[in-house]
């Protein structure tokens, strides 16, 4: 089984916990799709943030949004075991499910260490 490392894992909770404390859903969304290129190595991580997703999707009443997560949280685990999962992807379902993207620049020095 994939996991992050112990500097990735500080890294997505503190990324979860600036989403607690964000002022907008703008800024929580931000926060939640840093925390998801993080998560995406590891099966609980990844599964938790996605579920954070789809709560914050419901909370917006964005349906789109949420039934894209709910199809998200069903692939999430296996995909980060299997290692089939986009690197960089945001996870929202604007970025589409299996769309690689860059991984931002602060985030890719980070998890390199």
């Amino acid at each position: 089984m994939t996991r992050v490392s112990d500097q990735a894992r500080t890294l997505y909770w503190r990324e979860m916990a600036a989403c607690k404390a964000a002022g907008s859903p703008d800024e929580r969304w931000r926060h939640l799709e840093r925390a998801h290129i993080i998560s995406q190595p590891d099966p609980w991580l990844h599964t938790r943030n996605h579920t954070a997703m789809l709560v914050l999707a419901l909370r917006q009443r964005d349906r789109r949004e949420a039934l894209g997560q709910v199809i998200r949280l069903i692939v999430a685990a296996p995909g980060s075991l299997t290692g089939r999962y986009p690197e960089g992807n945001t996870g929202r379902v604007a970025a589409g499910l299996m769309t690689p993207m860059p991984i931002p620049a602060d985030l890719a020095a980070a998890l390199s260490r």
